[in-house]
């Protein structure tokens, strides 16, 4: 077989289709058959000089996907199977590897790196190939450029799958010193000089102790800079690139700096190719991202022993700053309005003005507002859109005392532009302007409106005649409206200035959805948006006009769904997933009420009939959209929902089985939850079903993980709906629950992501623990439970010795507490009383500044008083 498989690799990528199919079957058989001679013959094949390119390139494709995958379980499944292979092949394959490093096959040589890498990733932290560096390194050296420039792309690609804890300081400083000695000026290969420049944006993670170094950070950052200045665009993109990466892996080590790197930027951003100047810009914005993270962790009162100081940056280039990004706004491109990926300098320096906006707040505004004054009455087009997106921009962030003055001149001036400019990109924009006016500066938390009875109606009318304009412009007046109708959502029934305008409005959306280029610019998306969510904040007055929405978006619903039977359309689809979507909301609206909800019944068991047919579509995102609102319909109907479960039944447990689109998945999971709610114990036939496919579900290692959280917390539903009927699943949640909680517990070191995962892991437990301890209150069975109390206790101690608990999960854990008390009553007391630390928990979470966490402590408080005495 290794003989052939030059022939089969070139055949796999053959024109021929029937060709291409038996080579693919070919090399799936030769895998099966006998892996480690499969992946030796790819090794060889990509080292061997003599092969044609394209053969070796696949060849090194199929052998980097042999070692790793983006699912998780596969990627396990796929070390375990390398490490278990034979020492001697690993250490051929190793070897032809590195030799394909030397090739003079740019491809061969590239590919070779990735591959190395994810062996490496394999090996390293397994304390194998531990030559692998040091052997990398004699490379960097003495050997011709191209070996060096696949040498050091090799090491960068290292640095990006391993993580830091797995190479020492010496080979970090090795590293280190080999690619800022690759980046120098004195290189003179520029192939080589960009290998080693993202090599090291891959190894800034690694360089901790490096940047705690004054005399190697100081080296380090003047070769970055000087590598800025480059001939050669690609590297100075890529070291700008850089700075971008230091900005935010280590911001607190820039003082010294930053007045130089100020400098280089502001020069790129005015005379440097666009590419370069995206980065230099970027550089700013990241640095707000930081500033902005700072002082809304630490709330601006910085004592001088606080971890993260800010240092200002953004506050003191201010004055030079905001000049240079007023600039880059004139220099839009002619149809960006029109393409919904574009990003250029323009909308980068819009970007990074909002950012500032928001990271110095008042005193972006003088700085701005003559900028304004300026253009926004210009003949050029480019100047009055450049200072329409300049006002835009510095809507959130400054106070509004400081805006709405602002606000309240510009208005009638912004109406007139959107009807009457010439120029659709100035509409585009004005439109923008208008939507972002609304979202940051109305609502009832103001003091000063913006919108009156005097001018609401001059703006409904403008908006909704702007709906009528081109596709991109349509779309930001239909966002516009979208944050003018969420302004009122807390008027409560009290009367709202758009309740006169209901039936037009509604009207001229529904219109709008059906324009022929509604598909372009995401406008059909933007109308069914904005409807939501003028529905969702209407009040009373206009429910009779929501109650006769729902026979036409019925309608349309069916629509698409014979539509289906003729052709299968993406877009019918999508279309589908819209209406299902626009459905829950009326439902939402329409239930919540008893009036409404007496209305609405008349239509359930239609809406109902047509979800069931969406189902039917292959379209994970239809799905998803027509089980939310299944969800919301089992709330709005209650026990009555129970009619539908028979024919439900079979949708909600394929919602459960589907792995692939776990997001389909978690929110099934979700409507099980609604479903307990609403049938309580009539739910109970279907539990068996439902219980055998989440505890599956659970064991899987194929299931995305944050489908878990959900899983849990959906025991605690089922539970609470069923009550004591939940003693025959006590065996097998229990168990799991426990061992959750165990992994859940203890956490130390872990990443952002890991910590906010782990207390959606921690709620969704104490949500079940919660509902078994509420569904089994007062009943006989009660005793069931108290083999289990110990170990919730000790996980709620563990809980809170770990000092990491975000808000919810405390308010969670010390429910969990009283709910125990309350359903174990005495036979609870000696235990709590044993408990480590169940007091202090309590004590701490009765002087809460959280309401929410003091009024869970203090019904937790009286329980336990209850069953002993404190």
């Amino acid at each position: 077989m290794a003989m052939e498989v030059t022939q089969i690799l070139l055949n796999a990528q053959a024109v021929d289709g029937a060709v291409r199919k038996q080579a693919e079957e070919n090399l799936k058989q030769f895998q099966e058959q006998n892996l480690p001679s499969f992946l030796f013959s790819l090794a060889g094949e990509l080292a061997n000089d003599d092969k044609p390119a394209e053969s070796r390139k696949l060849a090194g494709l199929i052998l980097k996907n042999a070692l790793d995958a983006k699912e998780q379980h596969r990627k396990i499944e796929f070390v375990q199977r390398w490490l278990s292979l034979d020492p001697t092949l690993k250490a051929q394959i190793k070897a032809f590897l590195l030799r394909t490093l030397s090739s003079p096959s740019p491809d061969a040589r590239s590919t070779a790196s990735q591959v190395i890498a994810k062996v490496a990733g394999i090996e390293l932290p397994h304390k194998q190939w531990p030559e692998l560096i040091g052997s990398l390194l004699s490379n960097v050296h003495q050997l011709p450029a191209p070996t060096r420039q696949a040498t050091l792309e090799t090491l960068g690609y290292i640095c990006e799958e391993v993580s830091p804890d797995v190479v020492d300081q010496d080979h970090v400083n090795k590293i280190l010193t080999a690619v800022v000695q690759g980046m120098n000026s004195t290189e003179e290969n520029n192939d080589v000089r960009l290998a080693a420049i993202r090599a090291l944006y891959n190894a800034l993670g690694f360089a901790q102790a490096n940047f705690s170094n004054d005399m190697e950070r100081d080296y380090i950052m003047r070769i970055v800079c000087e590598t800025t200045l480059s001939p050669e665009l690609k590297i100075r993109r890529a070291a700008f690139e850089c700075l971008v990466a230091i900005s935010s892996t280590y911001y607190e080590k820039l003082a010294p700096y930053i007045q130089d790197i100020f400098n280089i930027t502001a020069k790129a951003v005015r005379e440097d190719e666009e590419p370069v100047a995206l980065q230099a810009i970027e550089f700013w914005s990241s640095i707000c991202d930081e500033e902005i993270d700072i002082l809304e962790e630490y709330g601006g009162d910085f004592s001088a022993d606080s971890d993260i100081p800010c240092f200002y940056f953004i506050k003191q280039a201010l004055s030079f700053l905001v000049p240079m990004l007023l600039e880059t706004l004139l220099k839009q491109e002619e149809d960006q309005d029109q393409d919904e990926g574009a990003w250029n300098i323009a909308m980068a320096g819009g970007t990074c003005l909002g950012l500032v906006a928001r990271t110095v707040g008042d005193d972006i505004v003088p700085l701005v507002m003559p900028f304004i004054e300026e253009n926004i009455t210009k003949p050029d087009w480019r100047q009055r859109e450049a200072a329409t997106y300049a006002f835009g921009s510095i809507l959130e962030g400054p106070s509004p005392d400081k805006l709405v003055p602002l606000v309240n001149m510009a208005l009638n001036f912004m109406l007139t532009a959107l009807m009457k400019d010439p120029n659709n990109h100035v509409k585009d924009t004005t439109a923008w302007t208008l939507g972002r006016m609304f979202e940051f500066l109305h609502g009832s938390a103001l003091d000063t409106p913006i919108i009156t009875p005097a001018n609401c109606q001059q703006i409904v009318t403008v908006l909704l005649q702007s709906m009528k304009d081109v596709p991109n412009v349509a779309e930001k007046a239909c966002g516009a409206l979208y944050f003018l109708a969420q302004g009122y959502e807390d008027a409560g029934s009290a009367s709202s200035p758009l309740t006169p305008f209901f039936q037009e409005i509604v009207h001229a959306l529904l219109t709008v959805t059906h324009r022929e280029d509604a598909v372009e610019s995401r406008l059909r998306t933007a109308a069914y948006e904005a409807l939501n969510e003028v529905v969702r904040c209407s009040n009373d007055e206009t429910a009779p006009m929501v109650v006769q929405l729902v026979p036409l978006i019925m309608m349309e619903l069916h629509q698409t769904l014979e539509n289906q039977k003729v052709s299968s359309d993406e877009r019918q689809n999508e279309l589908q997933g819209l209406l299902c979507g626009c459905l829950q909301v009326i439902i939402q609206k329409l239930g919540s009420s008893e009036p409404t909800k007496y209305h609405f019944m008349q239509y359930a068991d239609q809406i109902m009939g047509l979800f069931l047919r969406v189902f039917a579509s292959r379209s994970a995102t239809a799905h998803e959209e027509a089980m939310l609102a299944i969800g919301a319909l089992a709330y709005a109907t209650g026990a009555d929902f129970a009619k539908y479960m028979t024919e439900f039944y079979k949708y909600l447990e394929m919602g459960l089985q589907n792995f692939e689109d776990y997001q389909v998945c978690a929110i099934t999971v979700g409507v099980v939850g609604d479903v307990c709610r609403a049938l309580e114990e009539k739910i109970l036939p279907y539990c068996d079903g439902i219980m055998t496919q989440l505890l599956k579900d659970l064991s899987s290692n194929q299931l995305h993980r944050s489908v878990k959280p959900p899983i849990f917390s959906c025991f605690g539903d089922i539970a609470l709906a069923i009550g004591e009927n939940f003693e025959k699943y006590l065996l097998y949640a229990m168990p799991m629950l426990q061992s959750a909680a165990e992994l859940s517990a203890h956490t130390s070191g872990a990443d952002d992501d890991m910590t906010e995962y782990t207390n959606s892991l921690r709620n969704g437990i104490l949500e079940a623990y919660s509902g078994i301890f509420q569904g089994f209150k007062g009943s006989p069975k009660t005793q069931l439970l108290m083999p289990y109390a110990p170990h919730v206790l000790q996980f709620l101690d563990s809980l809170y010795m770990e000092k990491d608990m975000d808000d919810v999960v405390t308010k969670t854990a010390i429910g969990v507490l009283g709910d125990l008390a309350d359903t174990l009553g005495n036979n609870a007391g000696p235990l709590i009383q044993q408990s480590v630390s169940s007091k202090d928990f309590l004590k701490e979470c009765l002087s809460s500044d959280d309401h929410l966490i003091k009024e869970s402590a203090e019904w937790a408080k009286l329980a336990i008083s209850r069953a002993i005495s404190f």
